[in-house]
């Protein structure tokens, strides 16, 4: 298994590089992603080696975590590894780790190639396995949390509660919930339990 590729950039097209590895020209197949992150002479790409009865094709990404997302999207049935480069090229692995965490089919369902079945199916495979796997999963619920707590706290202190009282209120809510992804959700269940 080929896991990066690390020379000499001799091509760069939106869709693939050639990279000269000691005189041997690896054509590697990229995301818009990727494309946009590639703006050295010398470059690392991490590697995954799609083998097809009639090909053999190497995907390269510019992150560790693209490579990632790229291999749990080709897990899904009816995802091959073009769709997924497309799907990496339509949004950041931020914004679809988002659309999945979600639940946005609408979203996933506006990338060319996925129908509203293949884009339920994504949703339903990956959402738990995104949350546990992915690096950066972890600093986006982060992000997502802190911005619904913010909300969630104005919302509680406009209606008259401590600002002390609000927080620790917030803070049980999402320890028992952690599912919540909605301020209206977060401070209707604090208020039932206030």
């Amino acid at each position: 298994m080929i896991t990066h590729i690390h020379g000499k950039l001799i091509e760069k097209t939106p869709t693939h590089v050639v990279i000269d590895v000691n005189g041997v020209g690896y054509e590697i197949k990229i995301s818009l992603q990727t494309y946009s992150s590639i703006n050295e002479e010398l470059c690392k790409l991490f590697t995954h080696l799609s083998i097809k009865e009639d090909s053999h094709t190497l995907f390269g990404f510019f992150e560790e975590n693209e490579r990632f997302l790229f291999r749990q999207l080709i897990s899904v049935s009816g995802v091959g590894p073009s769709t997924a480069q497309v799907i990496l090229s339509t949004y950041s692995s931020n914004e679809i780790i988002q659309h999945i965490t979600m639940a946005d089919v609408k979203a996933i369902e506006s990338v060319k190639g996925i129908g509203a079945k293949t884009a339920q199916r994504i949703i339903i495979d990956l959402k738990d396995k995104i949350s546990k796997g992915m690096p950066t999963a972890d600093l986006l619920f982060d992000k997502i949390d802190n911005t619904i707590k913010d909300e969630a706290l104005s919302a509680l202190l406009a209606l008259g509660f401590s600002k002390k009282g609000a927080e620790v209120k917030i803070d049980k809510v999402l320890k028992s919930n952690p599912d919540i992804i909605s301020v209206e959700k977060l401070v209707k269940t604090a208020l039932s339990q206030m």
